[in-house]
């Protein structure tokens, strides 16, 4: 019996996959490991496939496999049990499920009904059955609800058709819709934000209309693609409003923000003015008033800041250190030469992205620990080399500062160095990166540094102090910045609870780690011997390593030693290499390590009794941030 090429492949990868959660090769190498461990064939004598297929056999691994694996017959033809995505491969595919309606709410119903005029990807080409291609996907933010679509293959006219059923509260309005479209790996390619309020004019409780998505950064005048979406109400409205209604308050809205802009920017320029008459020197300094987001939109920093509580999902402020640090660093791309490509991020393309530069992840942590109560402020300076950098401060209840790094998670206590103190007085020694301090805001405040040195070392952060630290009016900030004060203010993002199941993922990767570790050994002409037990053991250190990032202090190693030392046969040697990845590629992470001349002599181990060793464990933060922790290690007896 033939089959179709696209068949083979779908039936090829049914059996892949079968064999794989049947952890068919951990049953192999086990088959392995005995023989050589009881001493059936010298070390001159190879081990033929037949020989090697019967040992299986006698081990009943041949009929486990054939009984498991199942193909019904459907008209005649062989199909496979399970159909797979034949399109796209995308492990982590959150499916949409059953929502309970209550009857006493009213719902929007929002349909994308498919996209088109997506230019860049009209070349794309054809993809193969099983073969992974890049994909568009849909986030949304609907007041505290946040929903993601299905990922299609990236096209001129991709299929994106969704459902998404939104929930209108009472105790509040939202007039806004916020989605953002993304292109794997994590690109952004367009961010929009859609007033649904047409809806209330029309007869029948439906529209449908499209809707031209620009691109993000340089490209924000560029058109990115098209999409056609409908809006419908559940149930529908027993009056329905006139047109003119809605569109008389959506331009006084409009006018509104605009002059409320047009009057905060009439304040800065005048504020701007005082702070350069205080010296002239001021003119360097790094004082950020305004910001572009990825809309190319320019907006108050304090914006980009806000109250941010995560309920269950972080526990205390230097956990939230942690999952900000998790998110990975990317400057904003730019098209040719020019230097640095000014661009802020808003929440939530922060978040659906899980990257961006230092501002973002400065301006997160900050909303985080304002979230948990402490007094936290966003600094605007530059760290060595005079590189433009922000981090986080805050201020203690007896006037400690402390600053936060938020692209790493590390604390710095801050001690000001006296200039007026005699030669020989001893002065503290900078703990911190930072070199010099411009201004700091959060999301009520903003103050310019008026010191006569901008130097970090030098700055007393009396934040009251008019002679130090200049502020802007709190009233004029409120009105821009506040929640709710301007329609184009966009909405403040729930963080996500994480769908990824750490344990299965370490299983995963881990048993990835041993098949390429196993091949590169078989290349090198090394037979690998697995020691489960030592592997085992190696968790609890990888539990401490992750627990020392979180709390800062180092608990726990010394059961892992005492562990360690106990699973030791006499003249045995230990080695192991523990590293931290932030994301769950096995082939990049075994790349990476090979690059250490360490980690190449515990791989390559050569020796008497050598036994291997590998520890996957994959920590999961809010939004699917990871921290995964891996060691490599063996053992072997030394040999003089």
């Amino acid at each position: 019996m033939s089959l179709p090429p696209e068949k083979a492949s779908e039936l090829k990868k049914l059996i892949h996959n079968h064999l794989l959660r049947m952890d068919i090769h951990g049953k192999i190498r086990e088959v392995l490991a005995d023989t050589v461990r009881d001493g059936q064939r010298s070390a001159s004598q190879s081990v033929s496939e037949a020989d090697f297929l019967r040992a299986l056999q006698s081990r009943g691994i041949i009929d486990d496999v054939m009984k498991d694996l199942s193909f019904p017959q459907t008209n005649g033809k062989l199909e496979p049990a399970a159909k797979p995505d034949t399109h796209f491969a995308e492990k982590e595919i959150t499916h949409l499920k059953k929502s309970n309606i209550n009857p006493s709410r009213r719902y929007l119903c929002l349909k994308v009904l498919g996209g088109k005029a997506f230019l860049e990807h009209l070349q794309e080409p054809e993809h193969l059955p099983g073969q992974v291609c890049s994909t568009f996907t849909l986030y949304l933010h609907f007041r505290n609800q946040r929903f993601r679509s299905k990922p299609v293959p990236c096209a001129c006219e991709p299929s994106l058709e969704e459902g998404f059923l939104l929930e209108l509260h009472r105790d509040g309005v939202d007039y806004g819709l916020k989605n953002s479209l993304l292109l794997t790996p994590t690109t952004l390619v367009s961010s929009y934000f859609l007033d649904w309020r047409t809806v209330l004019s029309s007869p029948s409780g439906k529209t449908c209309f499209a809707i031209e998505l620009m691109g993000v950064g340089s490209e924000c005048k560029v058109p990115a693609g098209v999409l056609t979406v409908s809006l419908e109400l559940c149930p529908p409205l027993t009056e329905t409003l006139s047109p003119d209604v809605v569109s008389t308050q959506q331009s006084l809205e409009r006018n509104r923000t605009a002059e409320k802009e047009r009057l905060f920017l009439v304040y800065a320029k005048q504020w701007w003015r005082e702070f350069l008459e205080i010296r002239p020197s001021h003119q360097s300094k790094m004082v950020k008033i305004f910001a572009q987001d990825e809309n190319g939109v320019n907006r108050p920093v304090c914006s980009y800041v806000r109250v941010l509580r995560a309920g269950r999902l972080l526990e205390s402020p230097r956990q939230a250190a942690r999952f900000v640090s998790l998110m990975a660093q990317e400057k904003a791309p730019v098209v040719g030469g020019g230097g640095k490509q000014e661009q802020w991020c808003t929440l939530l393309a922060f978040l659906c992205r899980g990257k961006g530069d230092c501002e973002d992840h400065a301006t997160l942590l900050c909303s985080l620990l304002l979230g948990f109560g402490l007094d936290a402020y966003v600094c605007v300076g530059t760290k060595a080399k005079a590189v433009p950098h922000t981090w986080v401060l805050t201020r203690g209840y007896d006037g400690i500062i402390t600053f936060w790094e938020s692209m790493t998670a590390h604390r710095y206590l801050h001690q000001t160095i006296d200039p007026d103190a005699p030669p020989l007085s001893p002065q503290p020694n900078p703990s911190s990166p930072y070199r010099t301090v411009g201004c700091v805001f959060n999301h009520q405040t903003f103050l310019a540094n008026c010191q006569p040195s901008d130097a970090v070392e030098r700055c007393v952060f009396d934040f009251q102090n008019p002679s130090r630290w200049k502020a802007m009016s709190e009233e004029a900030l409120k009105s821009v910045c506040a929640p709710g004060s301007t329609t184009s203010l966009p909405p403040v993002p729930p963080l996500c609870a994480p769908s990824l199941d750490a344990a299965a993922a370490s299983n995963h990767l881990e048993l990835e780690m041993r098949f390429l570790i196993s091949e590169h050994r078989k290349d090198h002409e090394l037979a690998t011997v697995w020691d489960d037990h030592l592997s085992y053991l190696l968790s609890s250190a990888l539990s401490t390593y992750e627990l020392e990032r979180c709390t800062g202090v180092s608990c726990g190693s010394e059961e892992f030693q005492d562990a360690l030392r106990r699973a030791m046969a006499d003249g045995h040697t230990f080695k192991g290499f523990p590293i931290l990845f932030l994301h769950r590629n096995a082939r990049r992470a075994f790349a990476t390590c090979l690059r250490s001349s360490f980690c190449q002599e515990i791989v390559g181990c050569r020796g008497d009794s050598v036994r291997l060793a590998v520890r996957v464990r994959v920590f999961v933060y809010p939004e699917n941030a990871c921290a995964v922790w891996l060691m490599l290690a063996c053992k072997y007896r030394s040999v003089l």
